[in-house]
């Protein structure tokens, strides 16, 4: 099942950063030829923070997220997983707030258009919410399956030998 969700995640992030490209371009053509579309550079946003958010997900459940290892990487493995527990609570905290706050956010710019288009913002805002689920979701499934595989050295940030076949390589549909 984690395995699909990954896999739908890429295929909605290719076709997001699919369409943001063409928008761009369409946009700076007819802006050429002075017929501008002023609510593409909105729609592209939208789609943006969408894709920054799904793809974040994606990285964090395959451990693929550029992270600061080296104050632990000579530790020992017992307190290497004790510290990336540590810090997966600490993040897990951080991301409630945001989905508190991000719900907060999206109610309170329902009523706000986004930029030239007649969209609402809370269409953009709504992310944040979405997207701190989704990655306390993956950091939870990331935190139990190290847990269950502690005996083969896994971890919830850091790939390890463990995990040289549980993850599926970056962008495989």
């Amino acid at each position: 099942m984690v395995k699909r969700l990954s896999q739908i995640e890429v295929a909605i992030c290719v076709v997001l950063l699919a369409i943001i490209t063409a928008l761009v371009f369409v946009a700076a053509i007819t802006r050429f030829f002075g017929y501008p579309l002023p609510w593409s550079v909105d729609l592209a946003q939208l789609l943006f923070i969408w894709t920054c958010f799904l793809g974040a997900d994606k990285a964090m459940r395959d451990k693929t997220h550029l992270g600061m290892e080296i104050p632990i990487k000579y530790l020992p493995y017992k307190y290497r997983f004790a510290a990336e527990v540590f810090c997966t609570l600490i993040m897990l905290a951080f991301l409630a707030v945001m989905v508190v706050k991000g719900i907060d956010l999206t109610i309170l710019n329902k009523e706000r258009l986004f930029g030239d288009s007649n969209l609402s913002y809370a269409w953009v805002t709504a992310a944040v919410p979405v997207g701190s689920i989704l990655l306390g979701l993956s950091l939870i499934y990331n935190m139990v399956d190290a847990w269950r595989r502690r005996a083969q050295g896994a971890l919830v940030y850091n790939r390890t030998e463990a995990d040289k076949d549980a993850v599926p390589p970056p962008l495989e549909l």
